[in-house]
């Protein structure tokens, strides 16, 4: 579905993720981040039927369509979190591992230091390294944002562990054991 401008109803969400309808976007706490805001915006307003929340930072922009906040705190973040069905994040290691534990999908749009988004690139060096996972789907620039986000039904969400991968300690060990 390349159409940019899809408009898809609740029930249409709701039949896809077999859960409530919502998406919460988050851009972190550091540094604003109007260009995702304003593109995802803009989105939900052609989609109307859609709840999105989203968490903006101290950016300039405020979103006309779509609720949002600066902060939330801790528990606050958590409610929003736990009521989404899609998350959209910047790309913060964090946000991205959470959407993963909780099986939820996750579009990542990572902030550009180019554009004065950040004060480097390392965003974008996250995303080269979680592109490859099952959930999570990585997009670089507004027209793949919005391809994503409207073909909904290749958006599944993926799994990570808790603990990290039994090859990986075993592999951490045994350099321990031989340097001592």
């Amino acid at each position: 579905m390349a159409n940019s401008m899809a408009k898809f109803s609740r029930a249409y969400w709701t039949a896809i993720f077999r859960e409530s309808a919502m998406i919460f976007l988050t851009v972190g706490t550091q540094l604003p981040f109007d260009r995702f805001v304003e593109i995802i915006d803009s989105w939900a307003a052609t989609n109307p039927n859609i709840e999105i929340f989203a968490q903006i930072g101290e950016g300039q922009y405020q979103p006309k369509h779509m609720q949002y906040c600066s902060f939330l705190d801790e528990a606050a973040y958590k409610q929003e979190f736990d009521k989404a069905s899609l998350v959209l994040a910047h790309a913060a290691m964090g946000s991205i591992i959470t959407s993963l534990i909780a099986s939820k999908p996750v579009i990542v749009f990572p902030r550009i230091a180019a554009l004065g988004e950040h004060r480097n690139e390392h965003q974008l060096a996250t995303c080269r390294n979680f592109e490859s996972l099952d959930g999570c789907y990585v997009t670089y620039d507004k027209s793949q944002l919005l391809s994503t986000l409207d073909d909904v039904t290749c958006l599944k969400g993926g799994s990570l562990g808790l603990y990290a991968n039994p090859d990986l300690l075993n592999c951490i060990d045994n350099f321990i054991s031989a340097a001592g």
